[in-house]
């Protein structure tokens, strides 16, 4: 008698694993699913037996879910900005099954055990796909390291220059290094927003609503700097170090260089830094701003290419919403505006958009989505289709079309750089552990480090 699933998911296309691969990586095949885990893939028309078998349209993919490894969803303490919820449905909207959530800017934030337990109390029971938790490395809380560490955080999360927040303070070159070698010890990835506090106090303050003013008070020297003092701390402890959300390709050079003498050292960026640029950000438009800023197009172009040749190991949103009298909107500026640029639930259609137009594959976009961040997290069962992977699974119609409409957004605040734009690619169907997603009965799961 033939094995049977609890679900078949029959496609022309999926991007999947372990199994020879067309030439645009994608393969017909049926993939049968028991227990929320992906246990057969056999080649379209095996006939597999299942509880459900859903066959895919002629003009529909298979994708693994998503993973987004940098997300602020704020709850408690600003869950007016963003929350459990809307983040989870947002998520889900967008073909992303599993979140990392940072340790700010909730109050309090996830710098100590406690504030863990508080965070994942306020999760309970309102998660609509995977969550786990990212701890903080903050001046004095070297001691509560080890503690986060066994309690399941991914890593920890530091600053080198203010965060925007007062209860979450940067460390300084010292004090990294001091938690770095704590971290070694663990074994534990320490993840670093790299901008030189007085490279930017040097520069010229931002005001007003003109964005080459907001670019020159974030000049990219202040990134080369503090991914350099990152990369020597890291270098000389042995601990491993994650840089977020590069945005100056001019520190590409001692990234790559740093890789080749064996520092323990990746690298992600964000869709608006590969498909915003700066000369094309309207005055006043504070929707755009984010830190590190957008930058100009030939440096778009050259963090495009580090995508391609490997010196960057992943795409992440960095959503990181607000409210919106934060964003300024009714001044347009630069100076006073919270710094964030809101995307979960968007990052597919535009890393696809904007890549085929480069003539990059969608099998590439995806895994830059998807296996990148499952990588730099240590996720091994997400953001793969193969056999013992969890079946986390998206059905996307990469040719159809749609105009970003922020208030159809499942984002607490409806507010985005990408409004109105056109862009390609539609998730149709969300599948969380072999359960499509209904955006009605939460079914996300907590997840630890080690234990996922």
């Amino acid at each position: 008698m033939a094995e049977r699933h609890d679900l078949v998911v029959c496609a022309e296309r999926v991007l999947a694993e372990g199994v020879s691969r067309e030439s645009d990586g994608f393969v017909p095949l049926e993939i049968g699913i028991r227990d929320g885990v992906i246990t057969t893939l056999a080649p379209l028309g095996a006939g597999l037996a299942g509880a459900q078998v859903r066959t895919l349209a002629a003009d529909e993919v298979l994708l693994p879910g998503l993973v987004d490894s940098h997300v602020h969803i704020n709850e408690p303490g600003r869950t007016d900005w963003e929350g459990f919820d809307s983040a989870t449905r947002a998520a889900a909207a967008g073909g992303v099954t599993t979140v990392i959530d940072m340790p700010l800017n909730s109050i309090p934030p996830t710098v100590t055990t406690a504030a863990l337990a508080t965070k994942i109390a306020a999760s309970d029971g309102i998660r609509h796909v995977d969550v786990g938790f990212w701890g903080g490395a903050v001046p004095g809380n070297t001691a509560d390291l080890a503690p986060l560490h066994e309690a399941g955080v991914f890593g920890f999360k530091s600053f080198l220059l203010p965060s925007g927040v007062d209860e979450f303070p940067a460390l300084d070159a010292d004090e990294l290094e001091v938690d770095l070698h704590e971290l070694a010890g663990l074994d534990a990835l320490m993840v670093v927003h790299a901008e030189d506090a007085e490279v930017i106090e040097h520069a010229p303050p931002a005001h007003g609503p003109d964005y080459a003013d907001f670019l020159a008070s974030r000049p990219r020297a202040a990134e080369n700097r503090a991914i350099a003092v990152v990369i020597e701390a890291a270098r000389r402890t042995g601990a491993r170090v994650h840089i977020l959300h590069l945005s100056s390709s001019d520190a590409l050079g001692l990234i790559a260089d740093a890789r080749r003498d064996g520092v323990h050292l990746s690298v992600e960026t964000c869709p608006h830094y590969l498909t915003l640029t700066a000369e094309d950000v309207p005055a006043g438009a504070t929707t755009y701003k984010c830190c590190p800023p957008i930058r100009e197009r030939a440096n778009q172009d050259l963090l495009w290419a580090a995508l391609a040749e490997g010196t960057i190991d992943a795409v992440v949103s960095d959503h990181s919403p607000s409210t919106a009298d934060l964003k300024q909107l009714d001044t347009g500026d630069f100076g006073q505006a919270w710094g964030g640029v809101a995307s979960l639930q968007l990052g597919l259609p535009v890393m696809w958009t904007a890549a085929r137009e480069r003539g990059i594959g969608l099998d590439q976009v995806v895994r830059w989505l998807s296996a990148g961040p499952a990588h730099v997290a240590g996720l091994a069962r997400k953001g793969r289709i193969a056999v013992g992977a969890d079946a986390d699974l998206v059905v996307f119609a990469p040719e159809q079309t749609f105009v970003v409409d922020p208030a159809t957004l499942e984002h607490k605040n409806h507010l985005t750089a990408y409004a109105g734009r056109t862009l390609a690619g539609v998730v149709r169907t969300t599948v969380l552990r072999g359960t499509e997603v209904d955006f009605r009965t939460p079914r996300g799961a907590l997840l630890r480090r080690g234990h996922a």
